[in-house]
């Protein structure tokens, strides 16, 4: 009966969502008479994928909230998954939660409305993808993919299946980003005739000695669908398949997602995209990292507004012709000065507000409304990102059409944004 019960609720959202257009963000309140009251088997049941550093603090957050119960972790690392359980289990007095393996098994679960996903970033599209598959909504840790057509495959899912997608950019859920968008969209600092993005370089090195895999680590699973790679000390670390070309585009979108983000939600034009991108970076070929680490990239948005994005620092700056915005999310700085107080009235751009990232999708579930950070921006903003290190690998100019998403006139920049899997692994 539980099971049962589980699958009314969600087949209600579903429909309730269908009915108005799962594309469209129609708030669809359900009360909770519907579904009785709280009690734990009626809070939205989470699931995790992913439970190392990242992944165990998104962990610690979502079991502090009370819509929510986390009862499933899948992780190759033995140790880690049974960590994870066994602080579900602390936290709500009882044996609650499940560890698996291989997350197919945990999502085949018709028990569970949501995962939350943190794996190395070769597997967040592909587990996302299985997830709105099997009809749940998701927390997706940034980067997005590997390559562009990934992030498009992942898109048209998300629309096909209705599921609710919250990127990890929690910059979104700060006041003070959503106030220096505000600014921006409601032409307080005029016509935007510059945008500048910063983002901190990675890093080279990374031993290449092979040695014995760890004795609780599936790690055939861990590369899924990367090439077969010797197990070296830095490869399976969180600070070392960052920067593994295989395994990551590096701190371009790692990091670079960030203040990526700031820019598209800040300047929501047509596309959102620059059409044009030219610049250096610098590749490291000795060590094990292989992703950009340095980069000065230069181009231009459709309507001619100039377009910068180099290492160093984290911050995004919008020059305008009545004013400039400078925004991280550390804080917020505006010229003139008066901006940065000043209140968005009636008649401007009021953009969705969230005090925490993890609650907003909570709501945007119960509400079956899109969270604060959507998937047509998550894909917008890692769509810079691999254009930006296409451009850097290739040397040359590359120019976007951001509406048939195509690279034009360049056959072997078009091939790099796809990226192979290893067999059986698939899109």
């Amino acid at each position: 009966m539980k099971n049962a019960k589980r699958l009314s609720r969600r087949g209600f959202l579903r429909r309730a969502a269908v009915s108005a257009g799962a594309a469209v963000a129609v708030p669809t309140i359900v009360p909770s008479s519907v579904f009785g009251a709280k009690a734990p088997s009626n809070r939205i049941a989470m699931a995790h994928i992913g439970v190392g550093g990242q992944g165990g603090g998104l962990l610690g957050g979502f079991l502090g909230l009370g819509d929510c119960q986390c009862i499933a972790a899948a992780d190759p690392f033995k140790s880690r998954r049974d960590r994870a359980v066994a602080s579900m289990n602390r936290r709500y007095n009882g044996k609650v939660g499940k560890a698996y393996r291989d997350f197919r098994e945990m999502l085949a679960r018709d028990d569970i409305d949501a995962v939350v996903i943190a794996t190395p970033d070769h597997w967040h599209v592909p587990a996302a993808l299985e997830a709105a598959r099997t009809g749940k909504d998701m927390y997706v840790e940034k980067p997005l993919g590997l390559c562009v057509q990934w992030n498009i495959a992942l898109r048209e899912a998300i629309d096909r299946y209705g599921s609710m997608f919250q990127y990890g950019t929690q910059q979104r859920s700060s006041g003070h980003c959503r106030h220096a968008s505000e600014l921006v969209q409601s032409g307080r600092i005029g016509e935007v005739k510059k945008i500048e993005v910063h983002a901190p370089g990675g890093a080279s090195g990374g031993s290449t000695v092979p040695i014995p895999v760890p004795a609780d680590l599936d790690y055939d699973l861990w590369l899924g669908p990367a090439p077969v790679s010797p197990y070296t000390r830095d490869r399976c670390t969180s600070g070392g398949s960052w920067f593994v070309y295989d395994n990551s585009i590096g701190f371009l979108g790692g990091w670079g997602a960030h203040p990526l983000d700031l820019a598209v939600w800040g300047w929501d034009v047509e596309g959102a995209v620059p059409v044009e991108y030219e610049g250096t970076g610098h590749i490291p070929t000795d060590g094990l990292f292989s992703a950009v680490t340095r980069w000065d990239i230069r181009g231009r948005y459709a309507n001619g507004t100039e377009f910068k994005f180099i290492d160093g620092g984290d911050l995004t700056i919008f020059y305008g012709t009545k004013g400039t915005v400078w925004v991280s999310r550390g804080g917020l700085r505006t010229d003139p000065p008066s901006l940065r107080t000043s209140k968005i009235g009636p008649d401007e751009v009021h953009l969705r507000a969230s005090g925490n990232h993890g609650q907003d999708l909570l709501e945007a579930i119960k509400t079956r409304s899109h969270p604060v950070s959507n998937i047509v921006d998550a894909v917008r903003s890692d769509t810079i990102s691999h254009l930006s290190d296409i451009a850097i690998r290739t040397g040359r100019k590359i120019k976007w059409d951001p509406k048939k998403e195509q690279i034009i006139g360049d056959a072997q920049a078009s091939r790099m944004l796809q990226r192979p899997m290893r067999a059986p692994w698939r899109l």
